[in-house]
């Protein structure tokens, strides 16, 4: 018995693994054949299909326009929508058939050509749905990935997001996009039947996983060790939901110069900057947004940008108090920082986008849902108000400082420039061999300037 398989120029556009082309094997599963696996390639025509099950939080429309803006920061256009009231799921395709062929028939009234839905489903679910349905289907991971790769443009926001995708990708092999039949190998008995297409592309992924996974611990030593330089600063992290204005609060507390689009995950990376030097160094990081439903793997892979939260002196929380799913964002973010086990860091919860209310939100709303922390009422794009905000961390870094007297000869001038760029000068007097300075900072920053300094007295 012979085994057949596609002629081989039918498999030509396959990069292979011994060319060493990783990027245009991932490019081509995610652009190409992965619409008929998950991954939607830009432009095309969506229906969205929100399944809200029994015990879910948060309103159905919300859910549902949450979803819409993914897809459309994909690249693609909505057609159509609809909320689906999942009482029992359907382990075969997580909604009944029969549902599944109403919505199908409603897709294709609306011209669409991929079936996006708002949930995570398992490989064999998806192949379900397709063949019920006679269109590819998209899930919920699937699109968060496609549009974090869309955002990636650091080379550790690109091995995350391509890890990411590839363990996505490899339970998904099976079928994907071409036919992947048997090579062909000789006759059985002589030269064995030989590796179908889906194994080589296996073993090429498990390639790649592996060395994706070894680029990214390295990644992470790196930034562990730059971590541990900025330990005598006081480090703010900014946290919250994705597209709640942080790094809007973060170009306008340091002059950052970051992209701040209004589209959700536009940061991937955290990015640190210095608030000011008047203190002692006061260090502010953004970092990746939080959404429902997060996909596990993101939580692994991402696992470097977010210990910039776990290390924190203070949490930024930021949220929109324009959206009307606030309570509900605050409730994720609680979950989210606790599942990091950051839930105990002091905060100063922040609501954002405060010129978009129209009419203004009670302070005992406010005070009832940041229960013991501090907040403020801001906006972005308000001096007045970022100038407040500047304070606030800045009082917050000063609660831990530390008042001590320093005597600076006249011919160790340069210890004085230290003293005046790294803590705040409280008092100086100046004696016939030097000056006496009154200083408050970190302590580590103090305690550094004192031993350096001529401990005596005039």
């Amino acid at each position: 018995m012979k085994f057949h398989s596609k002629p081989l120029e039918e498999h030509a556009e396959v990069p292979l693994a011994d060319d060493g082309r990783w990027e245009a094997i991932v490019a081509h599963w995610t652009r190409r054949e992965a619409p008929q696996r998950g991954a939607a390639p830009s432009g095309n025509a969506c229906f969205v299909l929100s399944v809200h099950r029994n015990g879910d939080r948060g309103d159905p429309s919300a859910q549902l326009a949450e979803m819409t803006s993914l897809v459309q920061t994909q690249g693609d256009r909505v057609v159509g929508t609809e909320v689906h009231e999942l009482h029992h799921p359907d382990p075969r395709t997580l909604i009944r058939s029969g549902v599944a062929e109403r919505i199908a028939d409603h897709a294709r009234r609306s011209s669409a050509d991929l079936l996006v839905v708002d949930a995570e489903l398992s490989p064999s679910q998806t192949r379900n749905l397709e063949d019920v349905t006679g269109l590819p289907v998209a899930d919920r991971e699937a699109v968060i990935l496609n549009v974090f790769e869309r955002h990636a443009t650091t080379p550790r926001a690109r091995a995350q997001v391509e890890l990411a995708h590839l363990e996505y990708l490899r339970p998904r092999i099976r079928g994907i996009g071409l036919n992947m039949d048997q090579q062909a190998g000789g006759v059985m008995g002589n030269r064995g039947s030989g590796d179908t297409a889906s194994e080589l592309l296996a073993r090429n992924l498990d390639g790649r996983l592996v060395e994706l996974r070894r680029r990214l611990e390295q990644i992470k030593r790196a930034d562990a060790q730059r971590r541990r330089q900025r330990t005598r600063a006081f480090r703010v992290a900014l946290a919250g939901y994705t597209n709640a204005g942080k790094t809007s609060i973060m170009n306008a507390l340091c002059d950052a110069g970051l992209s701040a689009r209004d589209r959700p995950f536009e940061t991937l990376d955290a990015t640190t900057r210095c608030l000011t030097r008047h203190g002692g160094d006061v260090l502010l990081s953004d970092t990746v947004g939080f959404i429902r439903r997060l996909p596990e793997r993101l939580f692994a892979s991402f696992e470097s940008t977010l210990a910039e939260i776990c290390e924190a002196s203070l949490l930024l929380v930021v949220v929109d108090v324009s959206d009307p799913e606030l309570e509900e964002h605050l409730r994720l973010i609680e979950t989210v920082l606790a599942r990091l086990e950051a839930a105990s860091i002091p905060r100063l919860v922040v609501f954002n986008k405060s010129d978009r209310l129209s009419a203004g939100v009670s302070a005992d709303k406010l005070t009832r849902m940041t229960g013991s922390h501090e907040h403020l009422c801001v906006s972005a794009h308000d001096e007045a108000a970022m100038d407040s905000l500047r304070e606030a961390i800045l009082l917050a870094a000063r609660a831990r400082h530390t008042v001590r007297e320093v005597f600076v000869p006249y011919e160790r001038g340069e210890l004085s420039g230290r003293i005046y760029a790294q803590c705040r000068v409280l008092r100086t007097h100046a004696t016939p061999r030097g000056t006496q300075f009154l200083i408050e900072g970190a302590p580590s920053v103090v305690e550094q300037l004192a031993r350096a300094c001529r401990r005596r007295m005039p």
